[in-house]
């Protein structure tokens, strides 16, 4: 007998108490072992239309809910007793007739929340003007047929509620409809295509349906069992959508790319792609690496969700930051850890060899830009090389004569560094590349990289070597954007062409239709990366729906700080914890501002309070962006820097992706606020 667990049982079980998800886990483990039940109670759910539902007695009132066939057990709900069997009375577990994908369905006639379907009845004069509005409010879905929402996964004592719902109304009404169905619904109404899955050969198990895949899971053993109980909170780690699904499971001849707006599962994609590459070939090293060290901490805590300790997968897979996986061969290469230039050592060290030669024209703010996203992330070495280089993304144009009078400069502080035995992390990156290429035996087989946008040319490179030359030997994850540390340039200069292997996911799970919509106002809605590939942001779509992003300026910080307080109480009020709430500046020291909001409330040292930068990678249920003040966001500091109009651009566009990164943290609320006169980019928002 198949042993199966359901999203939906790992969503209730999150809400229990400790004590009580304590003894879940022993009544689980025991209904695997034994799917009689026996020492459980367990009784049929008289009052359910689905004659397969049981009841499990867990404690006095605590009930599991379990779905019971010939070929399988489904570990369906778990709750307190009347609130475990009205869950069950409300549903049923079937085959949709159309997919031949399981589906848990709530029955339509026990559903009192959602506007029951029109029917003929009487008008009093009085209420005439009402009922008229009420029925002239567009239907969106009044022109699709039966035909076409079966063919979506909606179930047959759904559709006449689908054909008549308003806009006003569709979230309410998606939240009772299957994942598959409603997606594809909203996806319709923000674009107008009915996207109809890829027919499904029936399959003898109808849990092996993809749609199935993404809300049942098939537990093979205790181990597993023990795996997934112990990560309730990470269920959307586990139940993929098929498209990710297909990204995870496709073999790729070259490098490969998964992008797509925040939220909508890039990083999910890269982390069973791992597991998935480690447990195929019980040999296989793979690399997971990601832009920062918490990044990577983060990346290592979810791939324990997917594999077992014991499995024999995890020490096969290495989880590292861009630069720690540097640094560790760094050191097995030379026996020590690399000494790296600060950004005060480079300007002392420029601002003396311009000295030295009496270099006039160009300032030091420039040369500084020019080292960094020039000479030394492109690793060049001789003025022949310098002469010769595209410099993208950079309009100050720089003609033989130019170049040749900057490059002795350049030079001077290259033989200074090396004197010191100063380096920096690109030509720590650049040289692990050429050992690299050299050589014949890689350290990894499969090199998986997230946070893709933000790697530096040197960066690439070296994963690109380090990167074995048979198939599925690099996969990159990220979204343009939210590219908030690089200058922009060409992937496939470097030997790395994704294009024809370049995907994009489209359905948001993270944040809510309101937060990502004002969003995505602060992006254009297609971004093009310098090889020509387009990433189209439009036709994204979120799953869930949520209160509206509130923007507020106050004439003092102190009107500000009022403000974010009262919200923070109320957010926690509303039973939102304080490990949920993030409260997000432009920059470290005004983090003291954001703190200062909360101080005294209860759980505030436990509420996050951090810089815009160090938002990647986080989600939370409430954000708050503060000090959006005119100078800070964008910050005056880096437009005062700018070396030329080009790279003015270009902070100005990185400004807004870090406000874009901040505000896709949250999932239900979020909050913008600043002085007057507040930046410019909070127009975005409400417009």
């Amino acid at each position: 007998m198949n042993f199966l667990i359901a999203d939906t049982f790992t969503a209730s079980f999150s809400r229990l108490s400790g004590l009580d998800q304590k003894a879940v886990k022993a009544s689980v483990f025991d209904l695997q072992m034994n799917p009689a039940g026996n020492g459980l109670q367990l009784h049929r759910i008289d009052k359910s239309k689905d004659p397969n539902f049981w009841s499990a007695r867990v404690n006095r009132d605590i009930r599991l809910i379990v779905h019971k066939t010939g070929e399988s057990l489904l570990v369906a709900y778990v709750g307190h007793h009347d609130d475990a069997y009205a869950w069950a009375e409300r549903r049923r577990i079937e085959a949709h007739p159309r997919t031949g994908a399981v589906q848990i369905v709530e029955v339509r006639e026990r559903v009192e929340d959602v506007a029951p379907p029109p029917t003929l009845h009487f008008v009093f004069p009085e209420h005439a003007k009402q009922d008229e509005k009420a029925d002239t409010a567009p239907a969106l879905f009044a022109s699709l047929n039966d035909d076409a929402l079966l063919s979506i996964g909606v179930p047959a004592d759904w559709l006449v509620d689908v054909r008549a719902a308003s806009e006003d109304g569709f979230f309410a009404l998606a939240s009772h409809l299957p994942a598959e169905a409603s997606e594809a619904l909203l996806e319709y109404a923000a674009t107008g295509r009915l996207v109809t899955p890829t027919p499904v050969p029936v399959a003898a198990n109808p849990f092996a349906h993809p749609d199935a895949l993404r809300r049942i899971r098939l537990i093979a053993d205790q181990e597993e069992l023990e795996q997934a109980l112990a990560f309730p909170w990470e269920k959307w780690g586990v139940f993929l959508h098929p498209s990710q699904r297909t990204l995870v499971e496709r073999s790729f001849s070259g490098p490969a790319r998964v992008a797509g707006s925040a939220g909508t599962g890039k990083t999910i994609v890269a982390i069973h792609r791992a597991v998935r590459l480690a447990r195929e070939t019980p040999s296989a090293k793979v690399l997971l690496a990601s832009f920062s060290a918490p990044l990577a901490a983060e990346l290592a805590k979810k791939v324990l969700v997917l594999a077992p300790e014991t499995s024999g997968v995890v020490p096969r897979i290495t989880t590292a930051s861009f630069q720690g996986i540097a640094e560790q061969m760094f050191q097995l290469e030379h026996g020590v850890r690399p000494r790296i230039a600060s950004d005060v050592v480079l300007r002392e060290r420029l601002r003396a060899a311009a000295a030295s030669i009496d270099l006039k024209g160009f300032s030091e703010r420039f040369l500084l830009s020019e080292w960094t996203n020039v000479i030394d992330a492109w690793g060049l070495t001789s003025l022949d090389a310098y002469s010769t280089v595209q410099r993208m993304g950079r309009k100050s144009r720089l003609g033989p004569n130019q170049r040749a009078r900057l490059w002795p400069v350049f030079q001077v502080v290259r033989d200074a560094l090396a004197a010191e035995r100063y380096t920096t992390w690109a030509n720590v990156f650049n040289g692990l590349a050429d050992a690299l290429a050299k050589s014949k035996n890689k350290p990894f087989d499969h090199v998986v990289i997230d946070e893709a946008q933000d790697l530096a040319p040197a960066e690439l490179r070296f994963f690109a070597a380090l990167a074995s030359a048979k198939p599925d030997g690099l996969f990159l994850s990220g979204d343009i954007g939210q590219r908030i540390f690089q200058h922009p340039f060409s992937w496939a200069s470097l030997g790395v062409d994704v294009r024809g292997r370049s995907y994009t996911l489209k359905v948001c799970y993270r944040t809510s239709q309101q937060i990502r919509s004002a969003a995505d106002k602060l992006l254009p809605t297609v971004l093009r990366d310098t090889d020509g590939l387009e990433d189209e942001r439009r036709g994204i779509i979120s799953v869930f729906d949520g209160p509206t992003p509130e923007v507020k300026s106050f004439a003092d910080v102190a009107a500000e700080a009022a403000t974010v307080r009262q919200a923070v109480k109320t957010w926690l009020a509303e039973g939102i914890g304080s490990r949920e709430i993030g409260l997000f500046v432009r920059t470290p020291h005004l983090v003291t501002r954001a703190r200062a909001a909360i101080a005294g409330l209860s759980g505030a040292d436990e509420i996050t309070t951090a810089p815009m930068s160090l938002a990647k990678g986080l989600e939370f249920r409430a954000v708050v962006v503060m000090a959006c003040d005119e100078g800070l966001l964008p910050l005056d500091e880096r437009v005062a820097d700018a070396a030329d109009e080009a790279e003015l651009d270009e902070i100005y566009e990185t400004e807004r992706r870090l406000l874009y990164v901040a505000c896709t943290r949250a999932r239900e609320h979020l909050l913008l606020t600043g002085v007057m006169p507040t930046s410019e980019y909070l127009a975005d928002f409400t417009t």
